[in-house]
């Protein structure tokens, strides 16, 4: 079993108990029962889009990974041909017979592109309307022979029964327009100044290689197509076959300077220097090692050969790192620049910002007049409303100092009824004991202080208590 089928065969669409199905030739269910046809061909473009972005498409037909390396694999674009076919197949079920139905929806639908119709037109991506096709990019042959292929999905005059797929090269959209999101998002999120929004085409592979999977990089055919939609279909890059620059806004320049591909010339020849320093360094450790090795060997000649590479590999190596050196000095230099560059056009357009301002008010001596009249105006607001408050009616304050007196005299003896409620409670609760002091206590006048009596009367049953112990 091959990798691709087992990663499909892992898939939730692809349990157990549907296989069958997958594998037969559903396409006769396409009227029969539509949304069994529709659900098994969503179910293989998903998968196969998946595998694709994962890694499972090889670019190459026997292309393995070198030792220390990923390996390149077809991310964006699906080569359909019968050794996918031959790929796909289970020692089970056989091969999916219904694959050129499917690949023949996914076309219609937009969610596989042809390449070389992508490539024709940027209004593929566009939902079904074959006439926005551009015909003028392919011959009047080529375009009636696609059409008639693509739109069966088989090679026409095949004498066998079971349908053959038309060899040709699906751009998956799911998986292109993720890897430029993704991309652009990246570079964006970083805050980057205009020189770190510059890459050579080198620069650029070397460094969105893994952009969707960590374990596997995009082939050259991968970054064909999505350069291509980045500066045509999205916007985001102006590119010219070599350099790459980020465009930060719609209404940044969408050409290539000089500066700019100076700069991406700068930016690539700095990684490759960086590159030789280190291969360089670790020749210098090994050839080390080769003449300690020799000399405990008593080998003195081939000791003596590895000294003298030594000595080379390190003269080399100093040359290395000064022209690295002054590379990076280059770079800074030309990084600060930009930035000034920048920094004068926001002060110029502040400038004229400012001017236009101070054009809509004018004459500046008139202003100490407005502000003269303003002041005036605010005065008369305020002269108006002390006017206002004298015409307001005249109260007596006596009459409020007697009407306030009146409310304390009644709060007060509201809290003195409530104070006397309280002692009787008290007083209640010392009869229900049978205590002597229950007629005095309601003898008392009420004028009396109730606390004495109180005390009085605690007093005696403390007393009567000790008499009854002894």
């Amino acid at each position: 079993m091959s990798d691709l089928l087992h990663h499909i065969l892992s898939q939730d669409s692809f349990r157990k108990n549907r296989l069958p199905s997958l594998f037969s030739d559903f396409s006769v269910q396409k009227k029969t029962n539509p949304d069994g046809y529709q659900v098994n061909v969503a179910a293989w473009e998903q998968a196969l889009t998946k595998a694709a972005r994962n890694g499972y498409i090889s670019s190459h037909s026997h292309t393995t990974a070198g030792p220390g390396q990923k390996r390149e694999c077809n991310h964006l674009i699906l080569r359909v041909d019968e050794g996918l076919v031959g790929d796909l197949e289970s020692p089970e079920l056989g091969r999916p017979v219904a694959l050129p139905g499917v690949f023949e929806d996914a076309v219609w639908n937009r969610t596989m592109v042809p390449l070389q119709l992508y490539k024709a037109s940027g209004a593929s991506l566009r939902k079904p309307q074959w006439g926005l096709v551009d015909t003028t990019a392919l011959s009047p042959w080529n375009v009636m022979t696609w059409g008639l292929k693509q739109l069966r999905g088989v090679v026409i005059g095949s004498g066998s029964d079971i349908p053959r797929l038309q060899a040709q090269d699906l751009v998956l959209v799911e998986n292109l327009q993720e890897a430029g999101n993704k991309l652009v998002k990246r570079i964006m999120g970083a805050t980057p100044s205009n020189t770190d929004l510059v890459y050579s085409k080198e620069s650029f592979v070397g460094s969105f290689a893994t952009i969707l999977d960590e374990d596997s990089e995009l082939s050259d055919a991968d970054f064909e197509v999505l350069l291509l939609y980045l500066s045509r279909d999205s916007g985001a890059i102006a590119y010219d076959g070599k350099t790459i620059k980020f465009r930060p806004t719609n209404d940044s320049p969408n050409e290539i300077t000089q500066q700019d591909a100076t700069i991406a010339s700068i930016k690539a020849l700095t990684a490759t220097m960086t590159k030789q320093v280190k291969n360089l360094e670790k020749k210098i450790v090994e050839l080390n090692t080769t003449a300690k090795a020799a000399l405990s060997n008593k080998n003195r000649m081939s000791a003596l050969t590895a000294v003298r590479s030594k000595k080379l590999a390190e003269h080399n190596l100093q040359q290395r790192l000064d022209t690295l050196t002054q590379l990076e000095q280059v770079y800074l230099k030309i990084e600060q620049a930009t930035g000034q560059v920048e920094y004068v056009k926001v002060m110029e357009a502040s400038t004229g910002v400012l001017q236009g301002l101070n054009a809509q008010v004018r004459d500046v001596s008139k202003v100490d007049d407005v502000v003269d009249e303003l002041r005036e105006e605010m005065s008369k607001v305020d002269e108006i409303g002390s006017i206002m408050g004298e015409a307001g009616p005249q109260i007596d304050e006596t009459e409020i100092d007697d009407e306030l007196e009146e409310l304390e005299t009644k709060e007060r003896e509201i809290k003195e009824e409530a104070k006397a409620e309280k002692t009787r409670k008290q007083l209640a609760g010392l009869d229900s004991l049978g205590l002597e002091t229950k007629g005095a206590v309601r003898k008392a006048p009420l004028e009396q202080n109730v606390g004495s009596a109180l005390e009085e009367s605690i007093e005696r049953l403390s007393r009567m208590s000790v008499e009854e112990g002894a």
